[in-house]
This record gives C-alpha cells, structure tokens and sequence, in this order.
C-alpha cells in the first residue's frame, strides 16, 4: 500500500500542474493541433510525470518545500505566458 502522508508536501504542485496541464492542452486546441496527436503527447508527459514523482518523491523530499516554490513559481509564468499569447501579446518574440 502507498502511504500518501509522503505525498503530502507536493499537494499544492499537484493541484496546480494539473491546472496548468488544462491551461497548456487549451492552448493547442486552440491553435489547432490534432487532437490524437495532442491526447497521445499529454497522455506520455503525464506517465513521465508519475514515474518521476513517484520514484523522484522518494529523493526529493527532503527538499520539497524548495521544489514546490520553484514549481508554483513556474506555473505561474507559464500559465501567465498562456493567457497573454490567447490575448495576442507576444513576449518572447
């Protein structure tokens, strides 16, 4: 049995990254990308997500109140970097 409890810090990247997946997966059908090959490409990111928070879990938790500000802080630039490119500004030309 897998005890959650080691999970517990990672809760809020969890959450968010799952946020962020929705965000990023909107942004292809937007722009028009086939949606096999879009399902297929999230589907094998979100299985090399599992496998490295399971097992990197495990490493990493020692460090994970470090991780998890590094991790929000990406979400956030990246879910910011999305909604400015749906409004049609361009940051990084």
């Amino acid at each position: 049995m897998v005890d959650l409890k080691a999970y517990a810090p990672f809760t809020g990247l969890l959450i968010f990254g799952n946020i962020e997946n929705l965000i990023l997966a909107s942004q292809g059908a937007v722009a028009s990308v086939n949606p096999i090959t879009l399902g297929g490409l999230s589907l094998v990111a979100v299985i090399i997500w599992l496998l490295l928070g399971t097992y990197g879990t495990r490493i990493a938790i020692k460090y994970a109140d470090y991780i998890e500000i590094f991790g929000g802080v990406a979400i956030i630039i990246l879910g910011a970097q999305s909604m400015f490119e749906a409004m049609g500004v361009n940051l990084f030309p």
